[in-house]
């Protein structure tokens, strides 16, 4: 899901830049939109479209970290109750495939400050180091070591409400609400070294666990979706904390 914070990063760069015309040279590579465009929402997704080749090695004009492969340094998740009672912790997080994403919608109202990302994933995989330990579905779990994830027909929506608050005479949009919705239209899952390494105990649980990928998503999920929005609501604040809504959104 990281793959929502590269274009995130992407339509607030665009965004921002609609608010500087005339002020610096702006790269070859952006298309400008412009706030009184009656298809506003169209001439974003083509900007976005226009960048995404670039996404892979990165965009160091708008800080825009590669984003082939993605890395996320640790994601730990502590589920405690439930059918699906573990603490898990992810290291050296590497996904391949967020660059390919395609733009199913966005709807942006900006009197109401409401934006809202549509997004189609063909297919993520994610490669990481991982500690486990719990149960899942009365079945105890644990070990140490590689895991690996194919994930494909990957639905998401991200919804953001901004507020505005005055800043040195200025107004700015603060995020004051965020949520992220995602679905998964497959699952394959590996994990390395279940169980200190006992084969035959590994093989049958990664095998339950694929056999049972949406019991065991669909219990995970809300904790996902909320560390998720977490991270783009900080995100989102520090870029709209920065330009007033007169510099990034003109007429």
């Amino acid at each position: 899901m990281r793959t929502l914070k590269c274009l995130l990063m992407v339509l607030l760069a665009i965004a921002a830049n609609n608010g500087v015309q005339g002020k610096s040279a702006l790269p070859s590579f952006l298309k400008i939109c412009s706030r009184s465009d009656p298809n506003l929402s169209r001439c974003i997704i083509d900007s976005v479209y226009q960048l995404r080749p670039l996404l892979a090695q990165g965009i160091p004009e708008f800080d825009i970290p590669p984003c082939e492969p993605l890395v996320i340094p640790e994601v730990t998740i502590d589920q405690g109750h439930g059918p699906i009672s573990v603490k898990s912790c992810y290291r050296d997080i590497r996904v391949y495939g967020p660059s390919q994403f395609q733009i199913k919608g966005i709807r942006i109202e900006l009197d109401k400050g409401t934006l809202q990302i549509k997004l189609f994933l063909p297919k993520l995989s994610v490669n990481a180091y991982y500690n486990m330990n719990g149960q899942i579905m009365m079945m105890p779990i644990n070990g140490a070591g590689l895991s690996l994830g194919n994930y494909t027909n990957i639905d998401a929506i991200l919804t953001m409400k901004a507020r505005n608050i005055q800043k040195d005479e200025e107004i700015y949009f603060h995020i004051q609400d965020c949520t992220v919705d995602f679905n998964i239209g497959h699952a394959q899952l590996y994990f390395q070294n279940l169980f200190n390494g006992n084969k035959e105990l590994g093989d049958a649980m990664n095998s339950f666990l694929n056999n049972n990928w949406k019991t065991v998503s669909s219990e995970i999920k809300p904790i996902l979706e909320d560390r998720l929005a977490e991270i783009f609501k900080k995100f989102a604040n520090k870029i709209f904390h920065k330009h007033p809504i007169s510099v990034l959104f003109t007429e």
